[in-house]
């Protein structure tokens, strides 16, 4: 049986709390800022976890991230 792989492209695209919890960043966020209002630039900035549903597949994903 072959080795269990991290997936490269969920890999650089989320991060493993101390917790558990897996972070990720929020959409709407590379560019075109200008058109965006301050607030919703603003609201972005804070933390955006996986929703419950997807968490069990990322986690298969990620297994080998510590």
């Amino acid at each position: 049986m072959p080795k269990m792989r991290t997936h490269s492209g969920t890999q650089k695209r989320v991060k493993k709390t101390g917790t558990g919890k897996v972070k990720v960043s929020h959409s709407q966020r590379g560019h075109l800022l200008s058109a965006k209002s301050t607030s919703a630039k603003r609201a972005h900035k804070k933390a955006n976890f996986v929703s419950a549903s997807d968490l069990k597949r990322i986690k298969q994903q990620i297994a080998n991230i510590k």
